[in-house]
């Protein structure tokens, strides 16, 4: 490890931070860096990670801290290191260009640039002995190929940029039930029934495609839909990718069953793993759903939450050097701890064996079955097994954080923390703990007061004085955010700055060509290519969760324009909807949303929240809920009741509204 320090030293990101002392002389992007490179026309060398990957750190170890190596680099190259969570626009382009050469994508990302930027080459990890030829390789052709390297760049970029654009649809608002009901002929053929999730491996949660199966079981009552969900929320929750122990999803596990995961655990799966437990919860009340939610929430407020509010970006995958060290469990270990009986459950329960059931001899902690199943089939008394098993993870935990933890990555990034402050207010919905909402409103506060600058412009991230400015997904899911929140607390301010950032990201990310929203807003920093991020993946599209939430703002300000944008940028992808399956789910619930009858549920009186609660305690996708005691929206004009003790819910739909009641039964009624 070399002594020298490169400029990565003034960075913020954890990850930049990891290879400050590398013999590397790596530099941040800038656009000073790349005028550097144009006028000594030397080629970049794009390295893209992030702080939690375990590959990243191998590729680290074996070619980044090596003096020989590090020589290579610097001899021919202007290296430049990017962590993919602080700029996703530049990550975008670049894992766009390894797709289009390689055909596949991943971190880490390395890609060499012509100085102005334009990719030539991109591909994922390389082993050191690899890393050294395609680097003299690469060098040569730059010196003696230059037309061949320029071709392909120009041709590369090119394709990049045809990618980005979309072609003009005709205006059809004829969106159809039959329609709706066809997007689920996909699913079938990549659902695995078996295991939950999708065929194959690795597995990711993709949390948004069972929000989807969730609405489409609550629209047509489709069996497949009910089955799909609940095989993949239970055997997550019995899987290694689920820590038994403390709480909290890992993000991805490599193999079919959820068993081995790559055990980094990032904040936005966990946030949008508790919105789905806790939305599926409300239809499907099995009691681990619940400890799910609660643990989760647990393990994020005690290992990611800052020490004023809001809440870090990751714990990582590796910790002395071994990946999962910090989580796996040796026999040996576990026979000195426990007593036998203790042992005897970790062995039947939890799945250990004395040889080890994962790699080095090592245990994964995972079950096959709930609790409560669990102690039925063993003719156990349920209610005293949960207690043994209570105390036996305690004991587990405890000596689990003797051990050297996992790094935590401390950015806190603007749309991570939105995603988390809408899974509180999922979970305050569904489990009615006034903790959860406590939280999602400190959270929403702290958002507001650290991440706002001229003319209700959002940063990304704001750390010593550094500060990225917002991309698309992070205004996408503060409004997503603002609008939750207004739902369970009805004070209007969160409605009004919901729609103060969608008017910004009309100014600033919207151009006359397209009905859809850059990534990147008209007044930032050029890249090669403008982006467009329109597929949901892990985490929802900007582009999808936007359009979303102009049609719910639409019918919350009566507002047509928002209406129209929505369906506009719904057109636009629409025939896309039959064959893409998960990859949009999120729009295909906005489909839901325009094509099955849509409540606007008003409550006005004393106690507004407390009714709205109670319905929201069931589980409803095509709603939105507005009132208090002010008739503070169009839609609310004329609704208080004369008598200052009652309370009123009028279930609408399109501005015409059922019989008023203040019997919330009938309200029930009425939504059904």
């Amino acid at each position: 490890m070399s002594k020298t320090q490169n400029n990565l030293i003034h960075a913020t990101s954890p990850y930049l931070l990891q290879h400050a002392g590398n013999p590397v002389n790596w530099e941040e992007w800038s656009p000073e860096v790349l005028n550097r490179a144009k006028k000594e026309n030397r080629p970049l060398l794009i390295s893209i990670g992030y702080a939690a990957c375990h590959w990243c750190h191998v590729m680290a170890h074996e070619s980044f801290e090596d003096e020989e190596v590090a020589k290579l680099m610097n001899k021919h190259f202007i290296c430049i290191k990017i962590d993919r969570e602080e700029r996703p626009d530049i990550d975008h382009i670049y894992m766009e260009a390894a797709q289009m050469l390689t055909g596949r994508g991943g971190w880490p990302l390395n890609a060499f640039a012509l100085p102005d930027g334009r990719p030539f080459y991109a591909a994922t990890y390389f082993p050191k002995d690899n890393w050294k030829k395609v680097l003299a390789n690469v060098a040569k052709a730059y010196d003696n190929s230059y037309d061949q390297l320029l071709e392909t760049a120009e041709k590369l970029t090119e394709g990049i940029k045809i990618g980005q654009e979309f072609s003009p649809v005709e205006a059809n608002e004829n969106f159809k039930v039959s329609n709706y009901r066809d997007f689920l002929m996909n699913w079938r053929k990549l659902v695995d029934l078996q295991n939950g999730g999708f065929n194959g491996a690795p597995k990711f949660p993709m949390s948004n495609s069972w929000q989807f199966l969730l609405q489409y079981y609550q629209n047509t009552n489709d069996h497949f839909a009910a089955e799909a969900l609940l095989k993949t929320l239970d055997e997550m929750a019995f899987g290694g990718i689920y820590d038994q122990i403390g709480g909290g999803f890992s993000r991805y596990a490599v193999d079919d069953k959820w068993f081995a995961p790559h055990f980094e655990k990032m904040l936005y799966d966990n946030a949008l793993l508790v919105s789905l437990y806790a939305n599926a919860y409300k239809t499907f009340p099995k009691l681990h759903y619940k400890k799910v939610i609660s643990e989760t929430i647990d393990f994020i407020t005690r290992e990611l939450k800052h020490s004023e509010a809001g809440f870090y970006s990751a714990l990582d995958a590796d910790s002395e050097g071994e990946e999962g060290k910090y989580y796996v469990w040796r026999y040996k270990e576990l026979s000195e701890l426990l007593s036998d009986k203790e042992l005897a459950l970790v062995e039947d329960y939890f799945n250990i064996t004395k040889r080890g059931n994962w790699e080095s001899s090592n245990n994964i902690l995972f079950t096959n079955q709930s609790p409560q199943e669990y102690a039925k089939a063993k003719n156990l008394d349920v209610e005293s097994f949960n207690k043994d098993l209570e105390n036996l993870k305690e004991k587990l935990d405890s000596r689990r954080k003797k051990r050297i933890r996992p790094a935590l990555d401390d950015k806190l990034i603007t749309s991570w923390n939105a995603m988390m402050i809408t899974g509180f207010v999922d979970a305050f919905k569904a489990l009615r703990r006034e903790k959860y909402l406590e939280l999602a409103e400190s959270t929403t506060q702290y958002l507001l007061k650290t991440r706002i600058i001229d003319n209700n412009q959002l940063l990304r991230t704001h750390k010593n004085d550094k500060s990225i400015t917002g991309f698309l997904e992070d205004y996408a899911f503060t409004i997503e955010a603002l609008i939750n929140l207004y739902q369970v607390t009805f004070k209007i301010d969160y409605l009004m700055k919901a729609k103060d950032f969608v008017e910004v990201c009309i100014k600033d990310f919207k151009t006359e060509s397209s009905s859809m929203f850059q990534f990147t807003s008209k007044n930032s920093e050029e890249l090669i290519s403008k982006t467009y991020e329109v597929n949901d993946n892990v985490i929802p599209a900007s582009n999808s969760s936007f359009a979303k939430s102009l049609f719910l703002l639409g019918k919350f300000f009566d507002n047509d324009n928002y209406l129209e944008a929505s369906k506009r940028m719904l057109n636009q992808v629409e025939s896309k909807l039959y064959k893409s399956g998960p990859y949009a789910a999120n729009w295909q619930i906005l489909y839901g949303w325009l094509t099955y009858p849509f409540y606007e549920v008003a409550i006005m009186g004393e106690k507004a929240q407390d009714l709205s609660l109670e319905l929201q305690a069931e589980y409803h996708s095509n709603c939105i809920f507005l009132g208090g005691q002010s008739e503070d929206l169009s839609l609310l004009e004329n609704k208080l009741p004369k008598n200052s003790s009652e309370t009123i819910i009028y279930v609408c739909e399109n501005k015409t509204c059922q019989q008023p009641t203040s019997d919330i039964e009938k309200a029930k009624e009425q939504l059904k």
